[in-house]
C-alpha cells in the first residue's frame, strides 16, 4: 500500500482495533501488521500523538512473562473520533469507487 495512503488510514485502525479491547503496543503492532506493512517506529509514535489527543488513555498492567506492560485503551472522545473517521473513509471509499467505475 503506498506510505501516503497508510499514513492516512492508521489512526482509525489504531482506534479500530481497540474498540473491543485494550491492548499493549507490541500486541496492537501484531493486528496492524494482520492486515498492512506497519513498523514498529510508525506506531508508537501514533499511539503517543492520540493519548495526547486524549483519544487514549494508558495504564501499567503486569504481565506473566516479563516486566509489567503498558497498554492502551480508547477514551469516550476517541470512541466519537473513530465513528467520525470511519463515516468519513467509508463516504470517500464510496466517492472514489464511484469515480472509478465511471470509465471501465
Amino acid at each position: 500500500m503506498n506510505k501516503q495512503l497508510k499514513k492516512g488510514v492508521l489512526d482509525i485502525c489504531v482506534l479500530h482495533v481497540l474498540i473491543d479491547r485494550d491492548a499493549y503496543g507490541y500486541e496492537l503492532l501484531k493486528e496492524l501488521q494482520s492486515a498492512l506493512d506497519v513498523k514498529e517506529s510508525t506506531v508508537y509514535p501514533i499511539l503517543t500523538r492520540l493519548s495526547k489527543e486524549n483519544l487514549l488513555t494508558s495504564y501499567m498492567a503486569p504481565s506473566s512473562d516479563g516486566p509489567p506492560r503498558k497498554y492502551y485503551k480508547i477514551t469516550e472522545t476517541g470512541l466519537k473520533e473513530y465513528h467520525a473517521k470511519k463515516q468519513e473513509w467509508l463516504s470517500f471509499q464510496e466517492v472514489i469507487t464511484d469515480f472509478l467505475n465511471l470509465k471501465n
